[in-house]
Order: C-alpha cells, then sequence, then structure tokens
C-alpha cells in the first residue's frame, strides 16, 4: 500500500453512471478515487499514481477485464476486485486464476464492495514483503533453488537434466509465493492471499492439499520434507536459498 494517509482505488468501468455512483460513494467513506473508461485510462492511471487497489469490470469493450488483469500482473501485484455480471461464472473462475484478489456479482450493494475493498487491502497489508532482489526476479527470467530452476516467464520448472516438470497453476501460485518469502514463516491464510485463491471451498486443508502435491515434484523424498517445511501451529516455511539468474 502507498505511504499516503489513504488509500487510493481506482475504478474501471466502461459505464459511466456506475463508475460515478461508485466513485462519489467511495470518497464519502474516505478514499481517494480515480476513474478509468478502459485500458488505455487504467495504464495512465497506474503510471501516474500509486494505486492501492483496483476495482475492475471484467466486460468491457475492446480490452476486458481479464486481459487487463493478466497484463497488470506481469509486472504489478496491486489488489484486484472484479465486478461481474450474472452467469459469467466461467469469467469469474478464470479472472480468479490470472490474479484477482475477490469478486462481486452485479447487482450489489455498494456497501459490500466496502466490505470487501476493506478485507482485500487488509489482507495485503498483512502479508509480508516481498525481497526486493526475488521480487525483481519475478520480473526478469528465472529463479533458482536447490537443484531446480523455475522459468519465470514461461511458468516452466526444470530439474537437473533441464527437463520440464509440469506444475498446475495452483501448484506455479504455491510455489511462486515461497519463492518471493524464502526462510518467513508464512500461515495458511497468507498463503491463500498470495496465491490469489478466494474459493468458497479453500478452507485450509485446501493448503495442505496443494503443499503435499508440489513436495511430490520437488522434494527428494516427499514424506521427510528438506524445502517445504512444516511449521506447526504456524503454517509453512520454505528453507533453500532462492537466487536469480
Amino acid at each position: 500500500m502507498s505511504q499516503a494517509a489513504t488509500p487510493h482505488l481506482l475504478i474501471v468501468d466502461d459505464h459511466k453512471d456506475i463508475r460515478d455512483l461508485l466513485g462519489k460513494y467511495l470518497h464519502k467513506q474516505g478514499y481517494r478515487i480515480t476513474l478509468a473508461k478502459d485500458g488505455q485510462e487504467l495504464r495512465q492511471a497506474l503510471a501516474d499514481h500509486a494505486i492501492d487497489l483496483i476495482v475492475l469490470d471484467i466486460m468491457m469493450p475492446g480490452e476486458d477485464g481479464i486481459t487487463l488483469c493478466r497484463n497488470i500482473r506481469v509486472n504489478d501485484g496491486v489488489p484486484i476486485i472484479f465486478l461481474t455480471a450474472m452467469g459469467e461464472e466461467t469469467d469469474r473462475i478464470i479472472g480468479l486464476e490470472m490474479g484477482a484478489d475477490d469478486y462481486l456479482t452485479k447487482p450489489f450493494n455498494p456497501r459490500e464492495l466496502l466490505a470487501r475493498i476493506k478485507a482485500v487491502l487488509r489482507r495485503a497489508e498483512s502479508l509480508p514483503p516481498q525481497r526486493g532482489e526475488l521480487a525483481e526476479g519475478l520480473k526478469s527470467k528465472q529463479l533458482a533453488f536447490d537443484r531446480w530452476i523455475l522459468q519465470v516467464d514461461q511458468r516452466q520448472l526444470l530439474n537437473e537434466q533441464r527437463i520440464v516438470v509440469a506444475l498446475s497453476t495452483a501448484e506455479y501460485q504455491l510455489l511462486t509465493a515461497f519463492l518471493q518469502h524464502p526462510h518467513r514463516v508464512l500461515s495458511r491464510e497468507q498463503l491463500m492471499d498470495l496465491t490469489r485463491g478466494r474459493d468458497s471451498q479453500a478452507f485450509d486443508r485446501s493448503i495442505d492439499n496443494q503443499v503435499s502435491r508440489l513436495r511430490k515434484k520437488i522434494e527428494r523424498d516427499p514424506k521427510a520434507p528438506e524445502l517445504i517445511k512444516t511449521v506447526w501451529g504456524g503454517g509453512y516455511c520454505f528453507g533453500a536459498e532462492v537466487t536469480t539468474l
């Protein structure tokens, strides 16, 4: 979050009445507001301001919200809340996979959006900071750990023989979260936030299952893990050194 006294929100929707309504309401709640009608204005706002959270409509002419979210996530971790229309279940799921932090289905009560904004900002603020070097590594090409290399731009994991080991989207996101925060204890809730998961079924146990699957791919002995260590009562800790290539 930026260092300003109040969070700065970016509202992106091609419908002027919705933009203006949300902008006025959230401004009254004490937030600083910038409005954008499309991708071009969104990018300009991100260039001009330190935005703390984006409220992004999925269905827009030209570049839709999912495309914009994907592009934002290449270089920016700013939290994103999607606005979706009824019946856009597939778009909602794809949006979360692309890196959105939350979603709200239209029509909605502005007070519900306010509650979601507060929750997402609170979670984002509670997450441990990335080490600068590794944050830059995610913008570059490769991160190395133990006997593995993660090719960030291609989302590929290479073993010692430079053979690609397939990762699901969830496994890639979980591994990336660990590589960004080595030697830090991450709770299950923090891991859910870092992997952008906000499915109603995403209970603590799902993180445990994802960790188990990832261990089977990267640990020499998944039953005696040396890379992803369990911290009883705390969560998990990635124990290997991580370097950029």
